[in-house]
């Protein structure tokens, strides 16, 4: 079998990982020199995939180190960035690309097209495309790499699929991944808040109505279940619903079926229903709250998504990437957290799970004056939260060394309006100590 040849400029961490994708020749482009070329045609590949991260200071160097090199097998370009300038150089350099965020199938018909008899190839299409579709679920933690993996296996299937968990643990980006692995991909995803319906508009809503069904039906209206015809339906927060609609859901899980309100006839549904819950629908089956039923209709592959409080160092790793992205959305320069700041978010209970997290660095990322994020910047719901067990010594030593240090700091370039010499004086420090500590926290300007 010809194998891929993968070649990586400086590879950040929101690169691909391609050597966990697959087990390739794997050149990193700085360790090259002038007969590298030959090291390429040895390995006898159809199919060379030139991996230049998103560093613009190294990706447009690696480029024209491509188009002064030519391999003569096809390459493939990933492309982190869509600018101009940097994909016209691109361009030159490789026979076809790819720019990041990708839809599957485009990925697929490129690697495809320039190695249309490689089985590694179809493997590579494979798993990018499972990376693509977890793109934006971000974690390290062992059982939530568990559970993805779990996704990835139901998706296979056409199964109806329940997803437990709290509040912002990320349930509808799980049930789009499966979605997107799914043979549904190319047809519609469709969410229903069944939350936000009520019994009155329910059946309307997701079976659709026929002309004169009732007073203001002025036309024939599909339903959303017709709207997600071939692909998928989310039903988000199923155990909202009243007994009633459940009954109504439960026709369609067992007959495979539907019938638009004021119609005689009865329509196939081609769809695979993802349901979510952030309640215990056992429990709720035992208060008569749930149908018993519809529960077992829909329990059919389970998947129970962790909280945030148990998923080890995932806060770091979101808190970090939320900041980045939000700085990048927001024009402003990257800001870095404190140890202290980090130590704090790891101590919260996260009721909120990530979309808590999200909102919290959302603040923290605008109100930080300076580049680094403190302790003061985390406003976390209820105050301050702590573990059940002791905190160490020097974290909390530092916790509160940096937040007196910056409300110190704030009040006395307040009462000073803004003038460091003075505030220094009153503070009883020496003038340039004390400018430092005012441009660490931000508190003032000369």
């Amino acid at each position: 079998m010809r194998r891929i040849v993968v070649i990586e400029d400086a590879v950040d961490e929101h690169s691909l990982t391609l050597e966990q994708i697959l087990h390739p020749v794997v050149i990193h482009r700085q360790q090259w020199n002038a007969a590298s070329p030959a090291t390429v045609i040895r390995s006898s590949p159809n199919l060379v995939i030139a991996n230049a991260g998103a560093a613009a200071d190294t990706a447009a160097d690696f480029f024209r180190w491509l188009r002064d090199h030519r391999l003569h097998v096809p390459v493939l370009g990933i492309f982190d960035r869509n600018d101009a300038d940097f994909l016209r150089l691109g361009m030159e350099a490789v026979d076809e690309f790819v720019v990041l965020p990708a839809h599957p199938e485009e990925l697929r018909h490129r690697v495809e097209r320039l190695a249309p008899d490689s089985e590694t190839a179809v493997e590579f299409a494979e798993q990018m495309l499972q990376e693509l579709a977890f793109e934006n679920i971000i974690g390290r933690d062992k059982a939530f790499a568990q559970t993805l993996c779990r996704i990835a296996q139901f998706a296979k299937s056409d199964a109806t699929i329940l997803l437990n968990g709290e509040t912002g643990t990320g349930k509808e980006l799980c049930a789009r991944a499966i979605h997107t692995l799914s043979a549904r991909r190319n047809s519609p995803f469709v969410p229903v808040e069944c939350s936000a319906l009520p019994d009155s508009l329910f059946e309307s809503e997701v079976f659709g109505h026929t002309k004169g069904a009732y007073t203001g039906a002025h036309s024939d209206q599909k339903g959303l279940i017709a709207m997600a015809n071939g692909g998928t339906v989310f039903l988000d927060e199923v155990d909202s619903l009243s007994l009633a609609a459940q009954g109504k859901l439960l026709r369609l899980l067992q007959e495979s079926s539907f019938r638009p309100l004021g119609s005689g006839a009865t329509i196939r549904a081609n769809v695979r229903v993802i349901a979510a819950c952030n309640s215990d629908l056992q429990q709720l089956v035992k208060e008569k709250r749930f149908r018993a039923d519809l529960f077992f209709r829909l329990n059919v592959l389970a998947v129970e998504l962790p909280p945030l409080r148990k998923r080890g160092g995932d806060v770091a790793i979101l808190a970090r990437r939320f900041a980045a992205d939000l700085c990048d959305a927001n024009s402003i320069e990257r800001r870095s957290f404190s140890s202290a700041a980090i130590r704090k978010l790891e101590l919260h209970h996260w009721p909120g799970n990530v979309r808590e997290l999200y909102n919290i660095v959302h603040r923290a990322v605008l109100i930080s004056p300076g580049r680094e994020i403190l302790p003061a910047h985390i406003e976390l719901a209820g105050g301050d939260s702590f573990p059940e067990e002791p905190v160490g010594f020097h974290h909390g030593r530092l916790c509160a060394i940096e937040a007196f240090e910056a409300d110190y700091v704030r009040r006395l370039m307040e009462r000073h309006n803004g003038n460091v010499t003075r505030a220094a004086r009153e503070a009883g420090k020496e003038r340039r100590s004390f400018g430092r500590l005012v441009k660490k926290y931000a508190a003032g300007q000369n």
